[in-house]
């Protein structure tokens, strides 16, 4: 079952190129992933939500659908609610999006995320915590091509693919003076719009995908 769990935490290597890695440079510490690879439930949700959010820009292309047989989703399940239009059980998990209108939307073709073979990790936690960390940082930016940034990559290129679930939030600021300069430090989030789903059901579902 642990492959699927390193599949999803390489997202976070594919994420974090160019992340400003300290609180100091624009970031924001990481929070704890609630990683739990021997929760079958949870690993079937996180393959679920993995295809139906991650899949629709980024290729797992040395991934076949059928190795999520290995988790315990069955053949019949993967063809029933995890393939789109022609693709086969048997095939290898290719992104939804045209590499061209993928360029011209976001500046760069989505990394496939089986290529970025180990995750980032250092002094702010694993890769996973960096990956929940930044699934639950997005707020709406006008100023970004996108209309989205995000706290723990501060100018990702990517919009929230998750925000329909999440809602709307906004970051909280205090200001404090550091070497006699005036300094922004983060303390939360205000709640702007509710998603589909409570706060906690959220964090659950993004610590499944991680």
């Amino acid at each position: 079952m642990a492959f699927w769990k390193r599949l999803l935490v390489g997202c976070a290597a594919a994420l974090s190129l160019g992340m400003a890695a300290h609180a100091s440079t624009g970031g924001i510490a990481w929070d704890k992933a609630p990683v739990n690879t021997t929760n079958t439930a949870s690993l079937q949700n996180g393959a679920k939500l993995f295809v139906n959010y991650c899949l629709n820009c980024h290729s797992a292309a040395f991934m076949r659908y059928n190795r999520l047989t290995d988790i315990g989703i069955t053949e019949a399940q993967i063809k029933d609610n995890l393939l789109f239009s022609t693709q086969k059980v048997g095939d290898t998990m290719k992104s939804a999006i045209d590499p061209h209108q993928a360029k011209a939307w976001f500046g760069a073709n989505p990394p496939d995320l089986t290529v970025i073979a180990r995750s980032r990790s250092g002094h702010g936690g694993t890769g996973a915590d960096y990956l929940y960390t930044f699934l639950r940082s997005f707020y709406r930016d006008p100023n970004r091509p996108t209309g989205w940034n995000n706290l723990a990559f501060p100018n990702v290129g990517m919009p929230n693919p998750l925000w329909q679930l999440q809602g709307e939030q906004k970051p909280q600021f205090d200001t404090q003076e550091e070497h006699g300069q005036e300094v922004h430090v983060f303390k939360g989030w205000e709640q702007v719009s509710p998603g589909t789903m409570t706060q906690l059901q959220f964090d659950q579902n993004v610590g499944d995908l991680v």
